[in-house]
């Protein structure tokens, strides 16, 4: 792989850590905000009670912080690191 190649695939994961960042973000405000209505309309389709809708939702939120960090940020950073390697060994 070129430099090049590497940098293309560096910004494309550091820009999804922030892009998935940002729709993390939103979904806790969104979750937060609107617990008490949801939790009700939850309960009432699906049958599961507010234990099991409070233990989904925090699987979910971890889920996606495993998603973010270590399969996007944790590869995105060693490339990062590695292209700044080899510029200086360029220099």
């Amino acid at each position: 792989m070129t430099l090049d190649s590497l940098r293309l695939l560096r910004n494309i994961l550091l820009r999804s850590v922030v892009v998935g960042l940002a729709f993390a973000l939103f979904m806790v405000v969104a979750t937060i905000s609107g617990w008490n209505t949801w939790t009700q309309l939850v309960s009432t389709w699906f049958h599961a009670d507010q234990a099991t809708l409070t233990q989904l939702v925090l699987q979910f939120f971890t889920e996606i912080r495993f998603f973010l960090v270590f399969i996007l940020l944790t590869p995105g950073l060693a490339i990062h690191w590695t292209i700044k390697r080899e510029e200086a060994r360029k220099a």
